[in-house]
């Protein structure tokens, strides 16, 4: 283990970023944050030094423990693993497997498809639609899973990590709901970054 804190390198507007600082905070975890815009002087993640730490050019990535950790999923799945208590995860290996199934979809399959690099490529002209299609897209197939396994929360209706927060390092998007995600999306294309 790392003597010191742990540094997590984020944006404030990334979702996935957002995932990984409740985690940190439902764990009681104490990091030192290292802002990357991902709009300033061109994308700050473009940066030699950044690159270093994680070459795929993307926010958050944690140095804790000795390594560096990138992408929101891994560093949560990290966190649950070196630091058990208390729980992010059912301790069901069903319900595990549903989280993660609910997760994969969010952090690869709706998240990904508006973020600032992928839109870069689709143009200028073509952005809003896109990112409508892709997050209505996700957010149609959530739903249809979510009523299978659903309760009080997204899985089931245990809370794994505390009575005030269930479930709430998936959220990401969920925070709100998809329309607003839409409205927020259409007003600042940086939102979900």
């Amino acid at each position: 283990m790392q003597a010191g804190k742990p540094i997590l390198y984020s944006y404030y507007r990334s979702s996935c970023s957002w995932r990984v600082r409740i985690a940190l905070a439902l764990k009681g975890i104490a990091y030192e944050t290292k802002p990357i815009n991902l709009i300033k002087d061109g994308g700050q993640q473009f940066s030699e030094e950044f690159q270093a730490l994680n070459p795929m050019k993307q926010v958050p990535a944690l140095k804790i423990d000795g390594i560096t950790i990138c992408q929101s999923l891994a560093i949560i799945e990290y966190l649950e693993e070196t630091r058990p208590t208390p729980r992010l995860l059912p301790q069901d290996p069903k319900k595990r497997a549903s989280m993660r199934m609910i997760s994969d979809i969010i952090a690869g399959g709706i998240q990904p498809l508006q973020n600032l690099s992928v839109l870069k490529q689709v143009g200028q002209e073509n952005q809003l639609t896109w990112a409508q299609t892709a997050i209505s897209s996700g957010f149609n197939a959530l739903e249809k899973i979510l009523q299978s396994t659903a309760g009080k929360y997204c899985v089931g209706d245990e809370g794994y990590e505390t009575s005030d927060h269930p479930q709430s390092w998936l959220s990401g998007q969920l925070e709100h709901g998809q329309g607003e995600v839409l409205q927020l999306w259409a007003a600042d294309p940086g939102f979900c970054g």
